[in-house]
Formats: structure tokens, sequence, C-alpha cells
């Protein structure tokens, strides 16, 4: 009897013997891919906590001060200009034009700054991927159709073909600020290459401070010129979006349609506008969003308008001059609050203690921004009020 289970006991062990072999094989190819994955999570910690540093050290320096802001701009603007850009440029005559200075400053200034980006949106629109993720201002999500229909009577998307054919562009923008008034800046500000202008600034009556040559006007419905023969002939009429119904107003203006001055806006607004469709342009919104978020630091709120979060018309023609200008310069710009009785707007008599906190902008952040523009050469103030 004892024979007989031995015998039957033994085949059974050499069979698990084989089976717990089998096991450890499995157990042991287990442990080795385990393993393996664990060091490649090791790797890819290491890596990334190398790329993190070397970032770091780049914007800040193993054991020095930070050389940079948070958000990106060099700390001390006036020690650090490029001996290469001032070689560069250093020699050419007054006057003269320097080819791709103010986004090699801007650079200088901030690593970060990248110069593609089209003044005016044209067909190629939809592939600017966050164009379409952002809703007005900071871009066109929900008015594709309607940006389509306007795109398709205006048919032109960039500056007159004389400027486009220029080699190298300066540009100014003229700011609203009582500022220039008296300045008597008005032949200095027509000989730069392409005049900005903003709103329903005057300029008749006023050419000995602010010049008479308009390339092109930058407005919203609510800034809009109402009274058709104060439009200058030649200039190009710029729409800049920030709410929906403003896209539906364009479409009303170019198409010849009539519109309702009280239809969703926080003022009257013009119903015509004297401009054929081939003279219009759409701003590209990427300047509202650059300028609000990496330039000022506005608060993002998802993406959405909200309280302090919306760059004035002047810094967002600032920062589509930057990307399109070869030198940039302002005139107008600036508020100084210690002076209640001066003029707030070089048009009218409205005294400076008008002014009122806004809602949508941050004068104080924008201020900042546009001191590191002055400070770090990257644009000119003719009338430096900044």
């Amino acid at each position: 009897m004892c024979r007989i289970i031995h015998l039957y006991v033994k085949p059974l062990a050499i069979k698990d013997f084989r089976c717990c072999r089998s096991l450890n094989n499995v157990k042991m190819s287990f442990l080795g891919t385990v393993h393996n994955l664990f060091l490649a999570i090791c790797l890819m910690l290491v890596l990334g906590f190398l790329y993190y540093s070397a970032g770091k050290l780049h914007m800040h320096g193993w054991g020095q001060e930070p050389q940079y802001d948070r958000l990106g701009f060099l700390l001390k603007l006036e020690s650090r200009i490029p001996v290469e850009l001032n070689y560069k440029y250093g020699n050419i005559t007054e006057g003269g034009c320097r080819k791709g200075y103010a986004s090699a400053q801007m650079t200088a200034i901030f690593p970060k700054f990248s110069k593609p980006a089209p003044m005016f949106l044209d067909n190629s629109f939809k592939r600017w991927a966050k164009l379409k993720d952002f809703v007005p201002p900071f871009g066109i999500k929900g008015q594709e159709v309607v940006v389509q229909k306007i795109l398709g009577i205006t048919k032109h998307y960039t500056l007159t073909e004389s400027i486009d054919s220029l080699t190298c562009k300066r540009c100014i923008i003229i700011g609203n600020g009582g500022i220039v008034a008296n300045k008597s800046l008005g032949s200095k500000i027509d000989d730069y290459d392409v005049v900005i202008r903003l709103n329903e600034a005057p300029v008749k009556g006023f050419e000995k401070d602010v010049g008479s040559k308009t390339t092109l006007r930058i407005t919203y419905p609510e800034g809009a010129i109402q009274k058709p023969e104060r439009y200058e002939k030649d200039s190009l009429f710029v729409f800049a979006g920030f709410k929906p119904q403003d896209f539906k107003w364009l479409k009303y203006i170019v198409y010849k349609e009539k519109v309702s001055p009280s239809d969703g806006f926080w003022k009257s607004v013009a119903t015509a506008v004297p401009k054929e469709p081939k003279d219009i342009r759409i701003l590209n919104p990427y300047f509202i969003r650059e300028a609000a978020f990496m330039f000022i630091g506005l608060p993002v709120n998802n993406g959405m308008m909200g309280r302090g979060n919306i760059p004035t018309l002047g810094t967002v023609a600032i920062t589509m001059a930057l990307h399109n200008c070869d030198e940039v310069a302002v005139a107008g710009f600036g508020y100084d609050m210690n002076t209640p009785n001066a003029p707030l707007h070089y048009y009218e008599t409205i005294k400076m203690s008008a002014i009122k906190e806004s809602w949508t902008h941050n004068i104080a952040k924008e201020k900042e921004f546009l001191k590191k523009l002055v400070k770090g050469q990257v644009i000119t103030d003719l009338t430096a009020g900044i």
C-alpha cells in the first residue's frame, strides 16, 4: 500500500516542481519589467528635474539674484542692452530706419517674445488654433462664420501696397493724452511711415501737435467716429472686436446694412462708416491676448472678459507694432495724476481729475509694462509721459 502511494505521489511532486519553476520564471520576468519601468520613471524624473533646473538657472542664475521678473522681463533693463545691437544700429544716421530693431530689443528684455503675428485677420485665421479657443476679445470663438463673411467682402488683409513694399517701417502710435498738446510734434509725427491713431481722436485743427497723416485708425464700435466727414480719406479703418456683438456690428457696416445704435452697446455707436470694404481690416485678436496675459500679467479669468483684464487700445496697438514694425514710437501716452487740472485729452477741456477707476482696465499694471518698453529702449516716447 505504501509503495503504491509513493509511486502515486512522486509524479505529482515532479509536476509541482515544474509548475513552481514556471511560476518563478513568470515572477522574475514580471519583476524585471517592473524594475525596468521603475528605472525609466526615475530617468524621466531626473531629466525633468534637469530641464526644470536649467530653465531656473537661465532665468535666475546659480547662486545669484533673479535676472527676470515673474512674467519673464529683464529686471535691470537699463544695464543690459546687448552689445551686438548697439554695434549693429549705432552707426545708422538720425532719421534712418533700423531694420528689426524693435523686435531685437524686445527679445533682449523679454526672451519669450516671438515675432511672427500678422496685423490683421485673413483667410488663414482658421489655422490659428488659439484664436478659436478664446471668445472675444481674446479670440474669435463663436464668431468664425461672421468673420468669414466679412473677409469675403473686404478681400484685403495687409497694409497698403506702398507701405508693404518698404524694406523697413517706422511706426508711431498717437495716444489721446493731453500731454501731446502744445508740443509742436506734428511734422515729426508725419515723418513716420505708419501713423496709427485710436478711436475718434480728431486730427483737423490739431495738426501742429499731432500731425495730419493717418495710416490706420484702430477702433471698436463705441469708439468709432460717428460723423462721416471726420474720417480721413486715405486711412485704413481697423476694427478691434471686444464683444460678440462688435463683430455683428462690423458685418452690418461692411455690407451697408442697418445698424441699431444701442444693440448691446454701452453707449451709442456709429451707424455707418464712409469706407469701402477694401479699406477695412480686422485686428488680429492675438495682440489683445498677448498684451493682457503675457506682457501685462492681467487675470486670465478662464479666457473671458472680466474685471481689470482688458488692455487699453493704445497698448494693444503698441503690441501689434512690435510684431510688424522695425521701429516703434509713441506720443500722447501717460496720465499724470499729480496734475489734476491738466487736460485729460488733447482735444477737449476735461481735466485729469475726471479720470475714474476703470472696470475693464488696470492702468497701474499697464503703465508698468510700458515703462519696461521705454527703459529697455524698445520704443521711443516722444512726449515722455510714460
